[in-house]
């Protein structure tokens, strides 16, 4: 659907309007395996503790932290799948957020910078994120959990785009 503008109309909810792009489900295996590795250590060496010491509450706590656990992990694929971006002709558009929607629409005529991001985590699985920079410090985005492939070619468009809208001004 159109607006009177002639723009393509972008709604917060729904998979009505552009064409939506999600981000690569390695990135929910990749926070999956950070929030693995920070608390199952932790939960285990609780439990450890409070049995070699008989005190229940530690036992408690290591049981707790497992089912903090249990729920990070359902929660982290909820958000990796609620990550999503288009490509218009005017401006890209960054959704995501299930709870808390949000959108990100940023003119390609804003834009001043895209670069990439790539942790130790993100590599190991071939992912990397896409940084938007415009002038203006709260107009900016990004898109995290892209293909290493991706993740360039996207940032390569993006840049001429902007620099071809910006030629326009």
């Amino acid at each position: 659907m159109e607006s009177a503008q002639g723009w393509e109309t972008v709604g917060l909810y729904g998979e009505g309007g552009p064409q939506w792009r999600g981000v690569s489900p390695r990135l929910a295996t990749a926070r999956s395996v950070v929030a693995t590795a920070v608390c199952v250590p932790a939960a285990a060496l609780l439990a450890g503790v409070g049995i070699a010491a008989g005190w229940r509450p530690l036992l408690w706590a290591a049981a707790g932290l497992a089912a903090v656990w249990l729920w990070l992990l359902w929660l982290v694929r909820r958000q990796v799948s609620a990550i999503s971006f288009a490509e218009q002709g005017e401006e890209l558009v960054i959704r995501r957020g299930r709870l808390w929607r949000s959108l990100v629409s940023i003119p390609y005529g804003r834009l001043q910078l895209a670069d990439m991001q790539s942790g130790p985590v993100a590599r190991h699985f071939g992912l990397a994120s896409v940084e938007i920079h415009t002038a203006a410090a709260r107009s900016g985005g990004s898109i995290p959990g892209l293909p290493l492939a991706e993740a360039e070619a996207l940032r390569t468009r993006l840049t001429e785009r902007g620099e071809s809208q910006r030629a326009g001004l």
